[in-house]
């Protein structure tokens, strides 16, 4: 059995014998002399072998290439003031070889990954087996074990019992797609796999267990980006006897533990803030609130201008917002402006006026259109000065929350304003109860149908006033988790899907059992779930979700390395019973 870690040596272990394990990250033929860089999981060990001390062949030491598995037995010894190297924590010492043993050769890689460089997605996903074996991946896999782990520990300590739900669940598509399993033994019938265990766990807390956690995988049939993927994990909690404070109190004291615990960092007070605010100030409900350069509210100063274009979009339900980019307006030409007005236009804006202030005056296009007053109110209103440089988009407040959100993250990486060693974490609350799909032309909930309203009266009136008790807890301007109070009282249950216009029919066909169970004494209950990867990613220093997953797939879905999805045989699908017509005019992106 391995008993020692080749990253561990240090000067107080030289003189005594040791045989250690691993995999040749390097090798240096220097001649009668080889030296080899020995890689396991906790770092890397100089080994020498020299021609005058092995007792093995020196020709199996002439042998090894990159990758080699190999076993290793020899005194450890103090290195040469001039072989010493600071850059690794074993640099002090290395281990004199006697005997050595081949326990695997390898062929050559496709990549080096002692050079631990980024890799051609296609060729790394390929051969994931071996891309797990450069250092920066093993650190991520390592820290995701140890925040999960750490996570267990203060869950445990708080009452909360670890338990499974299931895998084969009933389908109740009201958010992502599901993923869909036929059944053998029910023909035409299928399962779905869980988007989330959220029914589950609000049974378990219908049926006493009072503290729930899970680290729980979820599945969810959607399009794919770098903080996304179609299979992933939550740190899934529920309590009951819980207010909204309860849970973010708690969850909040977690983390705190947890980051104290993974990176040594002592983490303030989060912030809260409102789902409003945050899209007034940041136009996002998941702010970045490393860097400041907030959305400005220009709707009282343009609601009366002789510009017929912000004017009139104002009276037709529209707001004015700016962005001020200070003291850089001579970083962006008018071609560079151009492709802005061309990005804000991909979330739907029809376009983007923009003004630059130098010599005490406005400068632009529209700084001849717009009337004085109104560019003095500006000036003073927002501290304008010279070199800045100010976008303006005026639209329905949906699309010009998007825009400018989306402009602001823009912006802020082109001038290298966010601090990447930060990790600001804060609470958004308040979230609107529904939300209104243009594509079904209905009300949706804006998270799921059973988050407890706060004024579910206003619906008849004004549907977008209802708020509800949810809560996101927001890292780096990423969705780290989202939780609310559940709804338990049965008849408020039904209030909001008829608000949502389900019929008794659909609310029997999706929730019959669910909505069944909260006849028989429910206790008041609250959860979150929290992204597992999202959060290791963010830890990390990671920019895609994909370096923090041992095999995770492309963005179609797909597994390179076992070639996954597959055909299956006639033969299993005609035991499911099924046949396969492909509709080419389908759209599978």
């Amino acid at each position: 059995m391995k008993k020692y870690n080749n990253g561990e040596f240090r000067l107080k272990d030289v003189d005594n014998v040791y045989t250690v394990y691993g995999w040749v990250n390097k090798r240096r033929d220097m001649g009668g002399v080889i030296f080899v860089d020995l890689r396991d999981r906790s770092g890397f060990l100089q080994v020498v072998f020299n021609r005058e001390f092995l007792k093995s062949d020196f020709e199996l030491a002439e042998a090894l290439r990159n990758e080699y598995c190999i076993k290793v037995t020899g005194k450890l010894i103090k290195r040469t003031p001039d072989m010493i190297n600071p850059k690794i924590p074993t640099g002090e010492v290395e281990l004199m070889v006697d005997e050595l043993e081949i326990l695997g050769e390898a062929e050559p890689v496709p990549f080096n990954i002692y050079e631990d460089k980024e890799i051609n997605e296609q060729i790394s996903l390929k051969y994931r087996y071996l891309d797990l074996r450069r250092e920066t991946l093993q650190k991520n896999i390592i820290m995701r074990s140890k925040i999960a782990a750490a996570v267990r520990t203060y869950l445990n300590n708080n009452y909360f019992l670890e338990i499974e739900t299931p895998i084969l669940c009933k389908s109740t598509p009201e958010g992502a797609r599901d993923y869909i399993v036929p059944s053998r033994i029910a023909p035409g019938s299928f399962y779905a796999l869980p988007q989330s265990p959220q029914i589950f766990k609000q049974l378990l807390m219908l049926s006493g267990f009072e503290r729930y956690f899970q680290i729980a995988k979820c599945f969810r049939d959607e399009d794919l980006r770098s903080d996304r993927q179609p299979e992933f994990t939550q740190i899934d909690m529920e309590m009951s006897f819980a207010s909204d404070e309860d849970i973010m109190t708690l969850t909040e004291d977690m983390l705190k533990t947890v980051v104290k615990e993974i990176k040594g960092i002592e983490l303030p007070t989060f912030p809260r803030i409102t789902w409003q605010e945050a899209m007034d100030k940041y136009g996002s409900d998941k702010p970045d609130t490393r860097f400041e350069m907030y959305l400005n509210d220009l709707t009282d100063i343009l609601k009366d201008t002789n510009m017929n274009v912000f004017r009139t979009a104002i009276e037709n339900g529209g707001i004015a917002k700016c962005l001020i980019v200070k003291n850089n307006g001579d970083k962006y030409s008018r071609s560079d402006i151009e492709h802005m007005i061309d990005y804000v236009k991909i979330y739907g804006a029809k376009g983007m006026a923009w003004l630059k202030y130098d010599d005490n005056k406005f400068n632009g296009v529209i700084a001849k259109n717009l009337e004085d007053e109104k560019l003095k109110l500006m000036e003073e209103k927002f501290g304008i000065t010279n070199n800045d440089l100010v976008l303006i988009v005026v639209d329905k407040p949906a699309i010009v929350y998007a825009a400018l959100g989306a402009l602001r993250l823009k912006i802020a990486g082109e001038l290298n304003l966010i601090p990447k060693d930060k990790l600001n974490f804060l609470w958004v609350t308040d979230f609107p109860m529904f939300e209104y799909s243009e594509a079904d032309k209905r009300y949706k909930a804006m998270h799921h149908p059973f988050t407890m309203p706060k004024n579910l009266e206003d619906f008849k009136t004004d549907p977008g006033k209802v708020l509800s008790v949810a809560y996101d807890i927001v890292l780096n301007g990423y969705e780290l988790g989202g939780g609310s109070v559940r709804i338990h009282n049965p008849k408020m249950q039904k209030e909001v899907f008829d608000a949502l216009g389900l019929t008794e029919e659909d609310i029997k066909n999706k929730f019959g059992f669910f909505i069944e169970a909260f006849k028989y004494g429910a206790p008041p209950h609250a959860g979150l779930a929290i992204g597992l990867e999202r959060f290791t990613m963010l830890m990390s220093g990671a920019d895609n979700i994909k370096d923090v997953i041992a095999f995770p797939k492309t963005q179609s879905a797909a597994d390179l390395m076992s070639e996954a999805p597959s055909e299956v045989s006639e033969a299993q699908l005609k035991e499911l019973g099924i046949k396969i017509e492909i509709d080419e005019g389908v759209n599978n992106g």
